[in-house]
């Protein structure tokens, strides 16, 4: 079969937009030999053609007008790999409305516009893909829109950002999180500003893409519940490694009772769960529904190279599936309503400073059994005068363990506001 050239356009010629170039030219005979089809970028969408690149385009290639690009009739499919929403937003859109597919790496754009992009697809008889969008070169997306189309996935639950893992991670080998911080800009794993990272938001949207193809329905940013690590003291740390467990950024999604929960926050892993183990920079995402039991996808999130990969891939899938309507739709067929906040379920972790006084432990005990929620593991530290608590509570709702730390924290002994977060473990406690 003779070979056909696709015409490729980026939005974007930067690390990804470079690597994206690369394998196409590097990995061209193993797409060809693999889809019929030989890829080349023939535009490139840049702001300045003269800036040095790591990996060169052909003549031509690199412009800084978008028409160009929206109107090539060599263009059949356009990789937009510039970032943010503006103007990233309007150029995917009126590419759609040209006739052209896009493949996006852009999770912030797919996670507050999805539903507009998707819609402006179907309306054009195109294909929107977003596999590099959340974790890079883990292909989470398609393993959730294909292998388990009819799986029942009930829980996502991941480390989905690399900066906060490697921050965390560090963190467990001594040091501040200053510290930790400023090694991960240093080796490049950190933003000069961070932001987006240390405060959960890169997270969140991730995790609002993979609840609403996972569920079928709508997830937006807005959502999800977002806790960052700007909060993580050595000492949370040390008090988990006592407790036999680490701390690290989790992303979870549950679907119960036709209801969605999705949340991105510090969380307590136990060392024996497989994500206490996700060291560094990697990401791990786990899916769990019924008739898979358990799956779990780890590898690097991040990374010009790692995000190519992903781009590339989609670009072949949309070459590879035009024309046939296999799985180029929007993954949402329905609308879940959101499970109340309150409502979710899960082992917690406390922290209390209190007063070194006879029956502390009793009246916090009382209070929290007074709202259905028992204690699986205490350890107490005594200093001068005032005491540590370290609480483990079996699963239960959220809103019964807030409400009863409520009382606690209006105990006299208690000097500070209890200090709560989730557990992630596998084994009954």
């Amino acid at each position: 079969m003779a070979s056909v050239d696709v015409g490729i356009a980026l939005l974007g010629y930067g690390t990804v937009g470079s690597a994206v170039n690369r394998l196409l030219v590097e990995g061209g005979d193993e797409i060809e030999r693999a889809t019929g089809h030989r890829l080349r970028v023939v535009r490139a969408l840049v702001r300045d053609p003269a800036k040095q690149r790591g990996f060169g385009a052909a003549d031509g290639v690199l412009t800084t007008d978008f028409a160009a690009v929206r109107d090539d009739p060599e263009v059949d499919v356009v990789a937009e790999v510039m970032g943010g929403l503006d103007p990233a937003g309007e150029y995917v859109l009126e590419l759609l409305r040209a006739g052209k597919s896009v493949v996006t790496a852009n999770k912030q754009l797919v996670a507050r516009r999805g539903a507009e992009l998707f819609a402006t697809a179907s309306a054009a008889g195109v294909q929107l893909r977003f596999e590099a969008s959340v974790c890079a070169a883990i292909p989470v997306v398609k393993v959730l829109r294909e292998s388990l189309v009819v799986s029942n996935v009930h829980r996502v639950i991941g480390i989905v950002n690399g900066t906060t893992n490697f921050m965390l991670s560090r963190m467990e080998r001594g040091g501040s999180y200053e510290e930790a911080l400023e090694e991960a800009q240093r080796l490049g794993y950190a933003e000069a500003d961070p932001t987006d990272d240390v405060s959960g938001a890169d997270a969140a949207a991730k995790m609002a893409i993979l609840a609403t193809v996972a569920y079928g329905s709508r997830v937006t940013l807005d959502e999800v519940e977002r806790q960052g690590i700007e909060e993580v003291e050595p000492s949370l740390v040390s008090a988990a490694a006592d407790l036999g467990m680490v701390v690290r950024l989790v992303g979870i999604a549950t679907l119960a009772d036709d209801k969605v929960d999705v949340r991105v926050q510090p969380a307590l892993v136990d060392k024996a769960h497989s994500l206490a183990a996700v060291d560094g920079a990697f990401n791990a995402v786990m899916l769990q529904g019924d008739a898979i039991r358990e799956i779990t996808l780890e590898g690097p999130g991040a990374g010009g190279i790692e995000t190519a990969s992903a781009v590339v891939a989609d670009l072949v899938s949309v070459v590879g599936t035009t024309g046939t309507g296999f799985l180029q739709n929007d993954a949402c067929w329905r609308e879940l309503e959101r499970l109340p906040p309150g409502e979710w379920r899960s082992p917690f972790y406390v922290h209390l400073d209190v007063a070194d006084r006879p029956g502390v432990l009793a009246h916090v005990t009382s209070r929290l059994a007074a709202h259905d929620v028992s204690v699986a593991q205490l350890v107490q530290r005594l200093g001068d005068g005032d005491a540590r608590i370290e609480l483990v509570l079996h699963e239960a709702p959220l809103q019964s363990v807030t409400a009863a730390l409520a009382e606690i924290a209006a105990l006299p002994e208690v000097l500070r506001i209890p200090f709560l977060l989730p557990v992630i473990t596998e084994r009954p406690l």
